[in-house]
């Protein structure tokens, strides 16, 4: 069995860096849905550190909805369905989550392109390897800063327009033109440190705190998925959850 080494000067613990790692194995699909993972003591053995360390990592994963357990029988890889929302996060667009904070949005950035899935995208949009798909690159704010960078990958449709003008404003009201009205979604919400792109993007250096906000959304009644990965600088944005029910 390879022992895998985990960076000890890293900023991350121990237990989010496993973490990453693990989620990268199903991602990418080392690891299909429903397999059962290595137990935990076989994870210690790979990573070289305690079972505690594992646990928390598992534990990550599991409040995720990445991996879940069965007793007596080991930890499982998670369908990646996506769940009923309505008594859970209500799904709400950037634009009306600053009008109830009394804000207006603002896009200072948009690009929409035609791209194609790779194995990783075709895995959360339920779409075939090399098929088409929309990318829509967003940098937005308020009317008083610019802290957030959104990449939304989402179904193509040949009436989903490629003018970025389009885009500048609510995204899923935009979708609501079209028919698609999402009722089904799952999200995650971790600390990251942003790349290059994100740098760019939001003017920030590469020590500076950021929020990555992973949402998954569908309305199967329209055939219609999202992926998006959302940043936002750490001490600009606050992340509010409402409940309904």
């Amino acid at each position: 069995m390879n022992v895998m080494s985990i960076r000890t000067n890293s900023d991350l613990p121990l237990y989010a860096q496993i973490a990453n790692e693990l989620r990268a194995n199903i991602q990418t699909e080392k690891w299909q849905e429903g397999d059962r993972i290595p137990t935990e003591f076989e994870l210690c053995e790979i990573y070289h550190v305690s079972r505690i360390t594992i646990r928390k990592a598992i534990e990550e994963l599991v409040r995720e909805n990445l991996l879940y357990r069965e007793r007596s029988k080991g930890t499982f890889v998670q369908q990646m369905t996506v769940e009923s929302n309505d008594h859970s996060t209500v799904i709400k667009s950037f634009t009306k989550e600053l009008q109830e904070r009394g804000k207006m949005a603002r896009t200072v950035m948009a690009t929409i392109d035609i791209s194609h899935a790779d194995k990783r995208l075709a895995k959360f949009m339920n779409v075939q390897v090399g098929e088409k798909i929309l990318v829509l690159k967003r940098t937005r704010g308020d009317e008083d800063s610019t802290f957030a960078y959104f990449i939304t990958y989402f179904t193509f449709n040949k009436e989903y327009s490629l003018d970025y003008r389009k885009y500048k404003e609510s995204f899923y009201e935009y979708l609501k033109e079209h028919g698609v009205a999402i009722s089904e979604e799952r999200e995650y919400v971790e600390a990251v440190k942003p790349n290059l792109e994100i740098q760019k993007a939001l003017k920030i250096k590469a020590d500076e705190a950021v929020l990555k906000r992973v949402r998954f959304t569908q309305d199967q009644s329209s055939d219609f998925y999202e992926y998006s990965e959302c940043y936002y600088i750490g001490s600009k944005y606050r992340y509010y959850l409402d409940f309904s029910g």
